[in-house]
């Protein structure tokens, strides 16, 4: 009944984890509407009672959302104690509670049934400004909360249209559960694997006519897409560097947004990483290596004020990318040639 991600069997030692996008979907489509009925007409209290057991029975199942959260959770309170106790197993069940719950929130909020009025904004001005302008920007995004009532928000907000890009046939049955909801959406979802010239070209033309382009940050590319490594929560992790490439070719504005719980509601926060993104050629990848350290301090930020808001139930910080085929920007040249004496 969730979208957790269940380990492969057999799965070796860690330095050779699956990467995420190589991870399965497992959303069981007629357990989430039946949860979403269960809702509807009794509320979320007897959601909660229902969904509880389903969480455990997770908990149990699959190891590797177990470990992964296990491990982020013991980050994020050494790195900004931001839980308060050192992680148990119950720390580790509220987590996936969390992300069970969330997935109610999102059906709500792409369905137009989310109390809107819970929501409060942070930043917005920046947004508007650049709305203002006629221009749109790209938008970096994480795994972190409801960014489906992001999604929602956009609708409500006035000259505001965003295209979202999504890793395609991942979470593929959920995007649709979420399709049915409100299929007059205004959201485009713009399904890719890579980010080729042409889809750069039709990028370009939306973000001049005043479109944002919301991309998520937070995870290294599948298919040998280039990341680099920087440090977030205590320890390096690789980070995306297509969303500064795209903002430099673009020559537009660099934005994060960000949903997570907050009193009773949600806070969806608004901060402009860069106005301008330029990568000279000299100082390439010392630039991006800049970029992607502002971006990893803000998603700090960003899982301290809600840390059970964390939703990447994958080893974030696996330490072999080439051993999984991708590559690494910080590896050193000797190293790069030890292991690939043909390169």
């Amino acid at each position: 009944m969730s979208t957790l991600h269940p380990e492969t069997q057999g799965a070796a030692p860690r330095r050779r984890t699956p990467h995420w996008s190589a991870i399965g979907e497992a959303t069981c489509v007629w357990g989430i509407w039946l949860l979403y009925g269960l809702y509807r007409a009794f509320g979320r209290l007897l959601f909660r009672v229902v969904m509880y057991p389903v969480v455990v029975y997770f908990w149990l199942a699959y190891p590797l959302a177990r470990r992964s959260s296990m491990e982020y959770l013991a980050r994020v309170e050494a790195a900004t104690g931001a839980i308060g106790t050192q992680p148990t197993w119950r720390q580790s069940l509220r987590h996936l509670f969390s992300f069970g719950d969330t997935m109610l929130d999102k059906l709500l909020a792409i369905g137009g049934r989310y109390r809107f009025e819970h929501v409060s904004k942070e930043g917005g001005d920046v947004l508007l400004r650049q709305i203002a302008s006629g221009r749109g920007g790209i938008i970096m995004t994480a795994h972190v909360g409801c960014l489906e009532l992001c999604r929602a928000m956009a609708n409500r907000l006035n000259g505001l249209r965003l295209t979202v890009l999504v890793h395609s046939a991942h979470a593929e049955r959920f995007n649709r559960i979420l399709a049915r909801l409100d299929p007059d959406s205004m959201l485009q979802l713009y399904q890719i694997d890579d980010i080729s010239p042409a889809t750069a070209l039709e990028l370009s033309a939306r973000v001049e006519a005043g479109e944002f382009v919301a991309i998520a940050g937070d995870r290294a590319p599948a298919h040998g897409g280039r990341a680099v490594r920087v440090p977030f929560l205590g320890q390096p992790a690789r980070f995306p560097v297509g969303p500064y490439v795209l903002a430099s070719l673009l020559k537009c504005p660099l934005y994060a947004m960000g949903c997570v719980r907050e009193g009773r509601g949600h806070l969806i926060r608004f901060t402009e990483l860069e106005r301008v993104v330029t990568l000279p050629r000299a100082t390439r990848e010392a630039r991006l290596q800049a970029l992607a350290a502002t971006y990893s301090r803000w998603l700090e930020d960003l899982v301290a004020r809600s840390p059970y808001d964390w939703f990447n139930f994958y080893d974030f910080w696996a330490d072999d990318p080439i051993s999984i085929g991708r590559r690494d920007m910080q590896q050193p040249a000797q190293e790069r040639d030890a292991k690939n004496p043909e390169s």
